[in-house]
């Protein structure tokens, strides 16, 4: 799935198309996605103007003049591209996976003469409209933790949400009801760059008191650092995600641990091998050597 990143590189690559243009149409082709379009999907959406394009953990939120907000999410599998519009559009993707009509599912027409067309061949995305009014205090959103590239992620806040916490602290960070949007990618990413190990106790981030750690003090800027470097790379392409132009995101070239099992650590000076271990279903990359 889309981690922060890559939901905020379509952030910034969708916006300059959608904010400030109206909805001339919208063509559903299935009823629903991961789950039915809400009612009246397509007319509700019908002459709306998109006043911003905000992102919240892994959803995209377009707040519309009309009181309402569009929400999207990519789920596994999904891709926006953009057709036409004007002089200086946003290139039409070139790559076949995101040109396949078949997967087209959604096609948002605007007044500026742009198409934006959703992909999706797995159907595991969603969309909905909600009143904006209040929106935050609504699911998904009302239990979603701190966003990690906000003013209020710090080491103090990391340490509070993971006091006391037996979980092993990869687990811990990409819970989302504690800190929203970071993802397995990022999270061992960020370990690595913190010399932690993903094993470790959640708890050892806060001592006795609660006060931030040495490692709460070491994680927290990683965790900023490694989004922010993959925000700027346009997010990592593994398997799904490219960016709304149809480029690829170019983080996966920075990769310390993740999906290097076997490779040496590269961290100077240090002899260890990349190892994989299973937490929660998913895999865990981490050099036991560096990280403690």
């Amino acid at each position: 799935m889309p981690e922060l990143p890559e939901v905020e590189t379509v952030r910034r690559g969708l916006a300059p198309t959608l904010v400030g243009a109206r909805f001339v149409r919208v063509e559903t082709r299935q009823s629903g996605l991961r789950a039915p379009f809400p009612p009246r999907f397509a007319e509700r959406l019908k002459g709306r103007r998109i006043e911003a394009l905000k992102r919240r953990a892994k959803y995209l939120l377009a707040a519309l003049d009309g009181g309402e907000t569009l929400i999207l999410h990519l789920g596994m599998s999904g891709s926006f591209r953009v057709e036409g519009g004007g002089e200086s559009p946003i290139p039409t993707t070139h790559f076949p996976r995101g040109k396949n009509a078949a997967h087209d599912h959604v096609v948002f027409v605007l007044d500026n003469g742009a198409r934006v067309v959703y992909n999706d061949p797995r159907r595991f995305g969603a969309m909905d409209l909600v009143p904006s009014e209040g929106i935050d205090e609504r699911a998904p959103f009302d239990a979603l933790g701190v966003e990690p590239l906000s003013k209020e992620f710090d080491a103090a806040r990391l340490a509070a949400l993971c006091a006391g916490s037996r979980a092993p602290i990869k687990a811990a960070l990409i819970d989302q009801k504690r800190i929203a949007g970071l993802g397995n990618i990022y999270a061992c990413e960020a370990l690595w760059r913190a010399r932690i190990s993903p094993l470790r106790p959640a708890a050892i981030l806060a001592d006795a008191r609660g006060r931030p750690t040495a490692a709460a003090r070491a994680l927290a800027p990683a965790i900023r650092a490694v989004l922010e470097e993959a925000v700027e790379a346009g997010g990592s392409t593994l398997r799904d995600h490219r960016q709304p132009d149809g480029e690829l995101g170019y983080f996966q070239h920075s990769f310390a641990v993740y999906d290097r099992e076997g490779a040496a650590c590269p961290r100077r000076g240090c002899r260890g091998i990349i190892a994989r271990v299973a937490q929660g279903g998913r895999s865990t990359f981490h050099c036991p050597a560096c990280q403690k």
